[in-house]
């Protein structure tokens, strides 16, 4: 046994970490160097391998409930429904025989688009030395270089992002004409793809249909939305959805406890949050907390996920 895995077998006992990623690119990203591709996360799958003993979201919902939770215990959860998902993190996972859990928002299936997204590809695309969002109250943003691209890139989402939903969809759209944004249709998973998720063993949570901040929501639409996004995955699929991810995901930021009793009013067992931290038999089980380890270097990972035992 390394000293890893003896730290990690004497701390991370009761205790449940959930993993949370979004997109497995094939290939580094220049402009999100930071975002974790194929060969990243081939590595980081070998390690949590190593460490921990990974399960599906059900399987540790039952321990927590149960009180009797294994030791050094993981769960692997996806968000939004990238079919980056099927395509690039499956074969991973299951090379490394792996379970995961991923989260539809299932307005994006079969060819939609998230609203980040046309942010992310407008400003790749732009050919401009310079965009000016002015009129639309979202300033002058240089954008020659990656790292104005990027940097534009983060302040352009961090101002849309709270904006009601129809504005948020607005604002998007107008970036996309300004900056000639090509087409750029297949970033999401089909129908067809999510299915060979669930033909892989793998589990399917609902996100929502268009992804809201539930807290910026009236009760009706939240309601709506959660209830439609469950509805659309168990008639895709034939079987129950049992488990809910809160878009983006901060408790009190982007859903209220009135979501939380919400969800288990609407027949979900579990729900998970973006709240750094491991979950314990003490968690409730509509807002179980989550985290995301980053760094590419072995000790930092493993640093990173002992931290959240504490």
């Amino acid at each position: 046994m390394t000293p890893t895995q003896a730290a990690f077998r004497l701390l991370a006992r009761n205790r449940v970490s959930i993993l949370i990623f979004h997109r497995v690119l094939p290939t580094a990203d220049p402009i999100f160097p930071e975002e974790v591709d194929a060969a990243r996360f081939d590595q980081m799958m070998g390690w949590v391998k190593s460490w921990f003993n990974v399960v599906s979201l059900d399987t540790a919902v039952n321990a927590i409930k149960a009180g009797k939770i294994p030791p050094r215990t993981a769960v692997i959860t996806f968000d939004d429904g990238y079919a980056d998902n099927h395509d690039v993190a499956l074969p991973i996972l299951q090379k490394h025989g792996l379970p995961a859990t991923f989260f539809i928002a299932t307005g994006f299936i079969d060819g939609g688009r998230m609203w980040n997204d046309t942010i992310i590809e407008s400003i790749r695309h732009c050919q401009a030395p310079t965009l000016d969002f002015g009129g639309q109250g979202l300033g002058r943003h240089d954008i020659a270089t990656i790292e104005q691209k990027r940097a534009a890139i983060e302040k352009l989402i961090g101002q849309i992002k709270y904006l009601p939903l129809a504005e948020r969809l607005e604002r998007t759209a107008d970036l996309a004409g300004i900056c000639r944004m090509p087409s750029v249709d297949k970033l999401m998973m089909t129908s067809e793809q999510v299915c060979a998720l669930r033909d892989a063993g793998m589990q399917i949570g609902a996100h929502t249909v268009s992804h809201p901040i539930l807290a910026r929501s009236s009760l009706k639409t939240a309601r709506e939305e959660i209830a439609a996004s469950k509805q659309r995955l168990e008639s895709m699929l034939g079987q129950p959805i049992r488990t809910f991810a809160y878009p983006n995901g901060k408790p009190g930021t982007d859903y209220l406890p009135e979501h939380a009793e919400l969800v288990k009013k609407l027949g979900f067992s579990a729900a998970v949050s973006t709240q750094a931290n491991t979950a314990s038999s003490k968690s409730n089980l509509f807002e179980l907390p989550r985290f995301t380890p980053w760094s590419n270097n072995k000790l930092r990972f493993a640093s990173q996920l002992i931290r959240k035992f504490y």
